[in-house]
């Protein structure tokens, strides 16, 4: 029974009691059980997350991939133990490891790659059964590591094998043998002689595109090599012999590297290349040949023969390469009559003929028309004769420089049939004044270390198009060089005077010039005109002068707004540079 005051109305408070009293009852109330099946799934029960599940990975490895697991660089001495066994690819490179556990890597059946690159695995870390539980395993990485041997099984799925810079002495039949789908072999800077090699090392394994044996200790060419072979890399080596027939059956090979061996002429027959029917590049350089190998296919389109000890080219050898575009025969002992007349002419196609260290007397004559570029440095050729270059109208590179030529022994028409010429190169020589006859087309001109006492504005005209002119290390003084000399250079944008005479900076300079060498001459004095015809000039070098603290007038680099680089060190004070200041940046239309 409610109480009522004596004014008739209910109390508040007792109201409020009386229900809290009736929802405190329904709380402890026990409520219907649970209906089967009505549970929320998507609700997370007790001790449950909403997120999945951490994927399994070793500690301190990173895992971005359900199948990949990688342990790079992190100075491991043991393999890792919690390698998920859904790994297709685990790199271990960059480690310590000394040994592969058996019991671990079996596990791992999916491997498709396994990098083992720079670790401290020895042939006795390795079990002979490492590798047979991996079927799937396509590459396999196990350069700069410590074996002496290679595995002697290797599974049939594999496709890429680097065991390069180790200390391998010896592999066996089926380290590569019986591998149908092998592409690529690396046994570079190994320990390989040829007692090492057994005669069956690719049977079964007709795919081997790309074999690298460089920088073992083979002395003769391994026969049974995989007649599918692209790309055969033996330089470095002891080889002085190629066998008769050796390399019949790689009639599928494209590039031949054979460089810094021991081969003679001796060591080489009529056959050796002639059934190469796809070879493109043959590197035989830095070997003993005293002349050109015989029976060379007309595939070939590079032929390097640098660093032998050929004394003459004959014509008859060079008859089957009609496809060579890349002739390298520098640092030989070509003499005077080491190129006779016509020896090149087989190789109409020939674009490049490098004959640099020789000593040859003059440029070779009858060259292939279609020459793109020769050079012949660091040779003694004395003369330049009118028809010495008349058939190559399409040479657009010509390096003489470094030989004996003098200004009257060249002709002053010497060079006009070299309509295409880019790119000239006379320096080093001995050489007073400019040649005559210089072709309109020529970018780039190379006088320094020559004795060129005179420019005279007349050798120069007509080169409208030439960019870069190097004059440095010559005897050239301000009164030598004619007035009107840069007029015709309204292109030029390297000019290099260094190492001159100059008592101060030549008047006139072409307007297009953006880089200008003055070091190591005379200048004591830079005036407030020096550079008013140059207003695109970003580079100046005048170090090594005669320069004082205020020897360069304050007005000297006004309006050069392009000028970066004043480079004054090495004169006899400091020089105060004053730099004109850069434009500001205008807004773009719109912006702030």
């Amino acid at each position: 029974m409610v109480m009522v005051p004596a004014w008739g109305h209910p109390d508040p408070s007792a109201r409020l009691l009386q229900r809290l009293s009736l929802l405190l009852l329904l709380l402890l109330l026990p409520g219907p059980p649970p209906t089967p099946g009505m549970e929320d799934a998507a609700f997370p029960h007790l001790g449950e997350s909403s997120q999945p599940p951490p994927r399994a990975c070793p500690p301190r490895c990173s895992c971005p991939r359900a199948d990949t697991v990688d342990c790079n660089g992190l100075d491991l001495q043991v393999f890792p133990d919690n390698i998920t066994r859904a790994a297709q690819h685990l790199s271990l490179q960059n480690n310590q490891l000394q040994e592969l556990p058996y019991n671990e890597l079996s596990r791992l059946r999916s491997l498709r790659t396994l990098n083992l690159h720079n670790n401290l695995i020895s042939s006795e870390g390795l079990p002979d059964e490492a590798f047979e539980s991996l079927t799937q395993l396509q590459h396999i990485y196990v350069a700069h590591n410590k074996l002496s041997v290679a595995p002697q099984f290797l599974p049939r799925s594999l496709r890429v094998a680097d065991l390069a810079a180790n200390q391998v002495t010896e592999i066996f039949p089926l380290t590569f043998g019986e591998k149908p789908a092998l592409r690529s072999v690396y046994l570079h800077n190994n320990q390989l002689s040829n007692a090492g090699l057994p005669p069956d090392a690719f049977h079964g394994s007709e795919a081997v595109a790309t074999l690298s044996l460089s920088s073992n200790r083979l002395s003769y060419l391994p026969p049974s090599l995989p007649p599918s072979l692209e790309r055969l890399h033996l330089q470095n080596n002891l080889i002085s012999k190629v066998p008769r027939g050796a390399l019949s059956r790689q009639t599928h090979l494209r590039e031949l590297y054979l460089q810094h061996n021991q081969l003679t002429d001796s060591g080489l027959d009529a056959t050796t290349f002639s059934k190469l029917r796809h070879l493109e590049y043959l590197d035989l350089s830095h070997n003993q040949l005293a002349s050109v190998p015989a029976g060379l296919p007309r595939t070939l389109a590079v032929l390097h023969l640098g660093r032998n000890r050929i004394g003459w080219v004959e014509a008859a050898r060079l008859r089957g390469a009609r496809g060579l575009r890349y002739l390298l025969l520098q640092h030989n002992q070509l003499g005077a009559e080491g190129l006779p007349a016509g020896a090149l002419r087989p190789l109409r196609g020939l674009h490049t003929l490098h004959l640099y260290g020789n000593g040859l007397h003059r440029v070779p004559p009858s060259l292939p028309r279609r020459l793109r570029a020769l050079v012949l440095p660091h040779n003694h050729v004395t003369t330049l004769g009118a028809r010495d270059l008349a058939g190559l109208r399409g040479l657009a590179e010509l390096n003489l420089a470094y030989n004996r030529l003098v200004s009257a022994r060249v002709h002053h028409r010497a060079f006009r049939p070299l309509r295409a010429l880019r790119s000239l190169d006379l320096a080093g020589n001995q050489l007073t004044r400019l040649p005559g006859g210089l072709p309109g087309s020529l970018r780039t001109l190379r006088l320094q270390r020559n004795q060129l006492r005179a420019l005279e504005p007349e050798l120069l005209a007509g080169l409208d198009q030439l960019r870069e002119l190097s004059l440095a290390h010559n005897r050239l003084r301000i009164g030598d060089i004619g007035p009107g000399t840069w007029h015709e250079l309204q292109a030029l944008q390297v000019l290099d005077l260094s190492h001159n005479e100059l008592s101060f900076v030549p008047p006139d300079l072409p307007e297009a010039l953006e880089e200008l060498h003055l070091q190591g001459n005379r200048i004591g004095h830079v005036g407030s005109e020096a550079f008013l015809t140059t207003p695109r000039l970003r580079a100046l070098f005048l170090r090594a002068n005669r320069l004082h603290m205020t020897s360069i007038a304050p007005e000297a680099f006004l309006g050069l707004l392009h000028l970066r680089v004043v480079d004054t060190a090495g004169n006899p004070e400091q020089v105060l540079v004053r730099l004109p200041p850069t434009t500001p940046r205008q807004p773009r239309a719109g912006g702030p």
